[in-house]
């Protein structure tokens, strides 16, 4: 999977305009509501839980265009529940996203 942010960083300059301090909050906004749903996907034991998780994490990245949590979305909801090769895909596109600093994601 390559990791590629141009999609939400244009999304984020769309919505923020030349207001790097905005694109920032936004950035920081989109990372904090992905890793709650990282965080619930992690603590999920059961199909419904995940599913749920995992839907809202394919719904915020589609309302952002981030393509690569789109991809890693759907390919957890194709996984069993807890399944850490789909965590791990969400882990490493979260940190993409963040900049690289992963450990407000790792709950």
């Amino acid at each position: 999977m390559a990791y590629e942010s141009g999609a939400l960083d244009a999304t984020l300059a769309a919505a923020a305009g030349h207001d790097p301090a905005l694109i920032g909050e936004l950035r920081s906004a989109f990372v904090e509501s992905a890793g709650k749903q990282l965080d619930l996907l992690k603590r999920s034991r059961c199909d419904g839980n995940w599913n749920v998780a995992a839907m809202r994490l394919k719904g915020l990245a589609a309302s952002f265009h981030a393509e690569d949590l789109l991809i890693a979305a759907e390919n957890a909801l194709a996984s069993a529940p807890g399944e850490p090769a789909a965590i791990r895909d969400i882990e490493n596109v979260l940190a993409r996203f963040a900049g690289g600093h992963r450990s407000h994601l790792c709950g």
